[in-house]
This record gives C-alpha cells, structure tokens and sequence, in this order.
C-alpha cells in the first residue's frame, strides 16, 4: 500500500499550474497558450481487523480558452464550447429552483 502511494504523489507531484496552462503553441505565426479546468481526487480506506482495504480516483480536465496576442495586448479567448457545457447545468439547477419558488409561493 505504501508503494502504490508512493507511485501516485511521484506521478502528481507536477500537477497544478504546468497542467492548467500548457505549453506555448505557435498556430499560424501566432503565439497561444492553452488554459484548461483540471480536477482531481483520490480516496482510499481499510477495515481494522479484516485488513480489507480499497481506493480509487478520477479526474477531469475541460479546455477553457487560450491567451494570444492581439494588437500588442494579451488577450484571453474563451472556448465557447466548453463555457456552454459549464452553463447548462447551472441554467437547469437556476430553473428547477425558480419552478419550485413559484410553485411554493401559489400554495
């Protein structure tokens, strides 16, 4: 156990800002760096006595946009995409909570 441990904080111990934004890329002459959501989590648990013992993780990583250069400024561009597949969700939840308010509020 202590092994595996040991294997996941060599493997994420570069995980933070360096994944967020990535490398430069040159696309068409001019010069982007990716910004990405990067999510992860682990767990893991035992049972005294059985010496029973389980873990997983999971992660995610959602393309935000990029910073460019555009007439000397730096400017960030969002992924549309992606802003539209955070938005949903938040829309639905905003939704479902006005339904019910109206439907409290007539009772």
């Amino acid at each position: 156990m202590a092994d595996t441990f040991a294997s996941l904080v060599d493997t994420f111990k570069n995980v933070g800002v360096t994944k967020a934004y990535g490398t430069p890329v040159n696309v068409g002459g001019q010069e982007m760096v990716p910004v990405a959501l990067v999510s992860f989590g682990f767990g893991g648990g035992s049972e005294p006595g059985d010496g029973a013992s389980g873990g997983g993780g999971g992660g995610m990583v959602m393309p935000v946009g990029v910073y460019t250069t555009v007439n000397g400024r730096t400017v960030f561009q969002p992924n549309t995409l992606a802003l539209l597949a955070c938005l949903v969700p938040l829309v639905a939840v905003a939704g479902t909570a006005v339904r019910r308010s109206i439907a409290a509020a007539r009772k």
